[in-house]
C-alpha cells in the first residue's frame, strides 16, 4: 500500500490525552488516581439541560438543520453575547460547532492559505501548532514574560511578525498559565493587528472562570473596529461542563461565517441537533450555575494555591482565570527519585504519576520546559488529597 499523507509525520498526539490515558490505564489495574491533567469539569450537567435534551428527543429534533448550526442556538448566542461580553453580532454571524476546538481547526482553514503564518504566544495549549500544521500553516512562536505576567508584549508581536503571517492566536484567559488580558493590553495588541492587517483569532473558553480583581474583556467588544479584526471563539465544555456534547460556536464578520459554514458542510454537515437544542437552553437559563460553579473554583483554586506554597521548590504565580495553575519545578530539576532524575517536567509527570498516582501534564507540551500544569477542575477532595501526595513525593526527593 501506498505511504499515509506526509501531513501525519510532524503532528504530535495530543499530550494531554496521553497522560489522561495513562491515569486511565493505572485506575484499571485498581490504583486510585488522582488526576490534575485534562481540563474537564467535574461538576453534573444542570437539570434543566439534561431535561432539555430530553425534549429534543420527544420533540424528533433529530433531522439535519442548517450547516452553521440550530437557529434557535444561533438566536440565543447573539442575546448572550451582547448580554455578557457587551459585544454585537447578529445570529447570521454565528456559527456552531462540534466544539470550541472544530471552531478554532476551521477558522484556521477559513482564514489561512497553505503556507501562511500565524502567531501563537507561547506557553500554550498544545493543539493550535498541531492544528495549524494539518492545515499546511506555519505556527510561529512568540514567547511571553514570567515577570510580564504571561501576556504577550506588542513588540514581540511585532518581532514575530512576517510578510506571510495571517493571524494571531490569542487565548484569553490562558491555557496554562491563568493570565488575563486587560482591556488596555488587548487594545495594544488589537493596534498592532489593526496595523499589520492580520487577524486576531480570539480563544475565550475560559471567559467564564476570572479570579480576584480580574475582569474578562472579549477582544471583540474591547475597542472600536475589533470586530472587524476578530474571530471570537468559544464554547460550552468548561463553563456548562458539557465537553462531551461537542457544542462550540464562533462569531465573527458574515464574509468568514459564510467560509466557515461551507467547511462545516463539507466535514461534519453540523453538532448533534439534539447537543444543540440543550445548549440553547443552557444559555437562557443557565445563570445559577454559572454562579455556582464559578464559587467552587474560587474555593479550589485558593485550596490548591495554599498548598502549593507550603511545598519547597515549588514556584506558582496565582491565576487569574481559567483552571489551572502552571508550576515552576526549576528547584526541583537535579533532584533525585526513585525512578531516576528530575530532568524537567516530563520526567516530573512521569514520576509523580508511576509512583505517588497523581497526574498532571508536563510543561514542555505547552513550550515551558521546567513546569507542570495542575488543574483543579477536579472535586475539592481530590484536590486536598493529590496536593498531599504532591507534597509527599517532593519530600521524598534528594
Amino acid at each position: 500500500m501506498r505511504d499515509l499523507s506526509n501531513r501525519i509525520e510532524n503532528i504530535e498526539a495530543s499530550a494531554i490525552m496521553a497522560i489522561s490515558s495513562k491515569a486511565a490505564e493505572l485506575s484499571a489495574q485498581g490504583l486510585k488516581v488522582i488526576s490534575f491533567g485534562a481540563g474537564e469539569p467535574d461538576f453534573d450537567v444542570a437539570g434543566h439541560i439534561k431535561q432539555a435534551a430530553i425534549e429534543a428527543i420527544n420533540l424528533n429534533y433529530s433531522k439535519y438543520t442548517f450547516a452553521e448550526g440550530l437557529p434557535e442556538l444561533r438566536s440565543e448566542l447573539s442575546v448572550y453575547l451582547e448580554r455578557r461580553f457587551g459585544v454585537s453580532y447578529s445570529p447570521s454571524e454565528t456559527i456552531v460547532t462540534s466544539g470550541a476546538k472544530q471552531a478554532l481547526f476551521i477558522t484556521l482553514q477559513a482564514l489561512c492559505s497553505e503556507g501562511d503564518e500565524i502567531i501563537i504566544p507561547v506557553p500554550a495549549w498544545v493543539s493550535y501548532s498541531e492544528m495549524a500544521k494539518i492545515a499546511g500553516i506555519v505556527p510561529l512562536l512568540a514567547p511571553t514574560k514570567k515577570e510580564k505576567g504571561f501576556v504577550l508584549d506588542p513588540d514581540d508581536l511585532r518581532m514575530a511578525l512576517t510578510p506571510k503571517t495571517k493571524a494571531l492566536v490569542l487565548n484569553n484567559p490562558s491555557n496554562p498559565t491563568g493570565a488575563v488580558y486587560t482591556k488596555e493590553q488587548l487594545g495594544a495588541l488589537l493596534e498592532t493587528c489593526l496595523e499589520e492587517g492580520i487577524y486576531i483569532i480570539s480563544d475565550e473558553i475560559y471567559s467564564e472562570f476570572v479570579y480576584g480583581n480580574s475582569q474578562f474583556v472579549s477582544m471583540a467588544a474591547s475597542h472600536a473596529g475589533a470586530k472587524d479584526a476578530v474571530v471570537l471563539v468559544n464554547g460550552f465544555s468548561k463553563s456548562y461542563a458539557m465537553p462531551g456534547w461537542r457544542v462550540g460556536y464562533a462569531a465573527a464578520p458574515q464574509h468568514i461565517i459564510d467560509a466557515m459554514g461551507i467547511i462545516q458542510s463539507h466535514t461534519v454537515s453540523h453538532p448533534s441537533v439534539v447537543s444543540m437544542y440543550a445548549a440553547a437552553k443552557a444559555l437562557a437559563h443557565g445563570e445559577d450555575f454559572l454562579e455556582g460553579t464559578k464559587t467552587e473554583y474560587a474555593r479550589r483554586r485558593k485550596a490548591m494555591g495554599d498548598a502549593l506554597s507550603k511545598i519547597p521548590g515549588l514556584g506558582f504565580s496565582w491565576p487569574q482565570g481559567a483552571f489551572y495553575f502552571f508550576v515552576d519545578i526549576k528547584g526541583l530539576v537535579g533532584k533525585i527519585a526513585k525512578g531516576g532524575q528530575i530532568t524537567g517536567g516530563i520526567s516530573f509527570a512521569n514520576m509523580l504519576l508511576e509512583q505517588s498516582h497523581v497526574a498532571c501534564v508536563p510543561g514542555e507540551f505547552f513550550g515551558a520546559a521546567d513546569h507542570v500544569r495542575l488543574s483543579y477542575s477536579s472535586s475539592f477532595d481530590e484536590i486536598m488529597e493529590g496536593m498531599e501526595r504532591i507534597a509527599e513525593f517532593v519530600g521524598s526527593l534528594r
